[in-house]
């Protein structure tokens, strides 16, 4: 890391999301079988921030959640959530961090604007089938438990991410 600043400031940035992920999880409305979090905000944040690289803090957040550290939803941790409801969106997240860092890397508007609506949707894709797969539900009643309640707080959440994105340097 010494004389490497470009390894260093991505070290202090993974540890920063993997920080702002974890608060966006503890400011949760719950609701039944998905709460409402500030997380999606983050992970899009992430992947503004960190380009294609958002892939390491977000990895990095689900697994040290996996492994116990109480960094998901209302401070619940381990395996078990991994399977749970939520897992879904929780590994969701590392596909949805991906796409947004990608579309960042380039500097056109309507490119970055369509990651952010693709990660969005990949999350929601993963989190229903895993719905369907964990709950036994078929598609249209995981649709909506999974995804239609969120449809409008993502959005704030993803205008949110752009707004504040586009005012960092």
């Amino acid at each position: 890391m010494f004389g490497d600043p470009d390894r260093s400031r991505q070290i202090a940035y993974s540890a920063a999301c993997i920080g702002l992920i974890t608060l966006g999880s503890w400011i949760s409305i719950p609701c039944i079988p998905v709460p409402f979090t500030l997380q999606t905000l983050f992970v899009l944040l992430t992947g503004m921030v960190m380009k294609r690289y958002a892939v390491i803090p977000v990895s990095l957040y689900v697994i040290l959640g996996a492994l116990g550290l109480p960094l998901f939803h209302n401070g619940i941790a381990g395996i078990g959530v991994l399977m749970g409801p939520t897992g879904g969106y929780l590994t969701g997240f590392i596909v949805a961090a991906f796409i947004t860092g990608l579309a960042y890397e380039h500097a056109s508007r309507p490119i970055r604007i369509c990651g952010l609506v693709f990660a969005t949707l990949a999350i929601y894709a993963s989190g229903i089938g895993w719905l369907m797969f964990s709950l036994g539900r078929d598609f249209l009643p995981a649709l909506y438990a999974g995804a239609l309640p969120f449809i409008v707080g993502d959005a704030i959440k993803a205008g949110a991410a752009y707004l504040i994105a586009e005012r960092l340097p």
